[in-house]
C-alpha cells in the first residue's frame, strides 16, 4: 500500500502531462514563460485572488512573503510551533524572531485567544498555519492583525483548495501562500509554490524579489532571491489543477469514510469546525503508545507518518529563544500521539478497510 498513491495519479492523468511536458521540451523555454503566466492566471481565478505569483517552493512563498512586508532584523512574527519547520526557518533567516502560541487541541491550528497576549512593539507579522488542510480561525485572526495594525500571512501549504465560510484558503489574509510539494493536495513533480494578494504593491513587489529584485531585465530594485518555478512544474501542475475539484470531491469522501471507520476506535480523529471544509493534507490521528502501534501497522503492510514528532520550541536550532519542554503543552502532547494513514485521491477499494482493521488490531 502507498502512503499517497502518486503512481496512480500519474497513470490517470499520463496522457495529458507528457504532452503538457514534452510541449515544454519542444519550446524551449523553460523557466517563466507561457506556461507560468497561464498557471497564475488560473491559479488567481481558482482561488478568487487578484494575484498568483507562482515561485521555486512552499518555503519561498513564505520567505517572499516576510521579504516583501520589510521583515528583518529585530522584527518579530508570531506563528505555531506545531508545523513543519520552514514555517520558523524563514523568519529566522531574515533576522526575525519566531514567537510561538500554543495551538487549539481539536483543530491542531493556533488558538486565536492566545495571540495578543504575544504581541508586543517588535510584532510585525502573523503567520497561522492551515494545518492537515483545513483553515486556521481566520476571522478572529485578522481581527487581531487589524486591531494592531499587524499583517496576516497565511501559510496553506497543506490546505491549497479548502474553504473557509465560503471562500477559498490562500484568499483569506493580506498574504497566503501555498506549496505544490508532490504530497501536497494539489502537487508537481518537484518543488513548487505560490502566494496569492489582492494587493497591487505587494504583488509587484513579490514578483520583482522573486527574479533577483529586478523590476526589468538588469535593473534590481531590491535584493532578491531566485525563486521561479520552471515551466514544466507549471505545466503539470495545470494538468492537476483541471482534475483537482474532482480530486477534492474524492478526498472529502474518503476522509469521510476513514472518519465512520475510525468512528468507533480508541483514537482521536480529525475534527473540522462546520463553517469549512478539510481537503485532509494528511490524515492525522492521534493515539496513545504511537511508537508500538506505528510498529504493528508496519508489520501489517500499513505505511504511516508523523506530522510532526518535536514542537519547533524544541528544535535545536531554535535553542537561542529560549523556549523550553512545558511552555505549549497542547502542541506537545499532540507531538507525542499524532500519526498520519494513507491517504490522497487515489484510494484503492478496501484500503481504507484495510487500514482499519491493522489499527483496530493494532490497538
Amino acid at each position: 500500500m502507498e502512503f499517497i498513491n502518486l503512481k496512480a495519479q500519474y497513470a490517470a492523468y499520463k496522457n495529458e502531462i507528457d504532452e503538457k511536458v514534452l510541449g515544454v521540451f519542444g519550446s524551449g523555454q523553460f523557466v517563466m514563460g507561457k506556461e507560468v503566466d497561464a498557471l497564475e492566471a488560473e491559479l488567481a481565478a481558482y482561488v478568487g485572488a487578484k494575484h498568483a505569483i507562482s515561485c521555486s517552493s512552499g518555503t519561498d512563498a513564505l520567505l517572499l512573503a516576510l521579504m516583501a512586508l520589510d521583515i528583518g532584523a529585530g522584527d518579530e512574527v508570531i506563528t505555531t510551533p506545531f508545523t513543519f519547520i520552514a514555517t520558523a526557518e524563514v523568519i529566522v533567516l531574515l533576522g526575525a524572531k519566531p514567537v510561538f502560541v500554543d495551538v487549539d487541541e481539536q483543530t491542531y491550528n493556533m488558538d486565536p485567544s492566545k495571540i495578543e497576549a504575544a504581541i508586543t512593539a517588535k510584532t510585525k507579522a502573523i503567520m497561522p498555519v492551515s494545518l492537515y488542510g483545513q483553515c486556521a480561525d481566520m476571522d478572529e485572526i485578522n481581527a487581531i492583525g487589524a486591531k494592531h495594525g499587524i499583517a496576516v500571512i497565511e501559510d496553506a501549504a497543506q490546505s491549497f483548495g479548502a474553504e473557509y465560510k465560503g471562500k477559498k484558503s490562500c484568499n483569506l489574509s493580506k498574504i497566503g501562500c501555498s506549496s505544490f510539494f508532490p504530497s501536497k493536495p494539489l502537487g508537481c513533480y518537484g518543488d513548487g509554490g505560490a502566494l496569492f494578494t489582492d494587493d497591487d504593491a505587494l504583488a509587484s513587489k513579490i514578483a520583482s524579489i522573486r527574479i533577483h529584485g529586478q523590476t526589468e531585465r538588469y535593473v534590481h530594485k531590491y535584493v532578491g532571491i531566485n525563486g521561479r518555478l520552471d515551466a514544466v512544474q507549471a505545466a503539470i501542475i495545470r494538468v492537476k489543477l483541471s482534475h483537482f475539484d474532482a480530486e477534492l470531491a474524492k478526498r472529502a469522501e474518503f476522509g469521510a469514510k476513514y472518519l465512520e471507520l475510525l468512528g468507533s476506535l480508541d483514537v482521536v480523529i480529525p475534527f473540522t469546525k462546520s463553517d469549512r471544509t478539510n481537503v485532509y493534507g494528511q490524515f492525522s490521528v492521534r493515539v496513545k503508545n504511537r511508537d508500538s502501534v506505528m510498529k504493528k501497522l508496519g508489520e501489517l503492510g500499513i505505511p504511516t507518518a508523523v506530522h510532526y514528532p518535536r514542537p519547533l520550541h524544541l528544535q535545536e536550532c531554535f535553542a537561542s529563544l529560549g523556549y523550553k519542554n512545558g511552555d505549549f503543552p497542547i502542541c506537545e502532547k499532540i507531538s507525542n500521539e499524532i500519526m498520519s494513514l494513507p491517504f490522497s485521491a487515489f484510494l484503492a477499494e478496501g484500503e481504507q478497510e484495510a487500514v482499519a482493521d491493522a489499527l483496530s488490531k493494532s490497538l
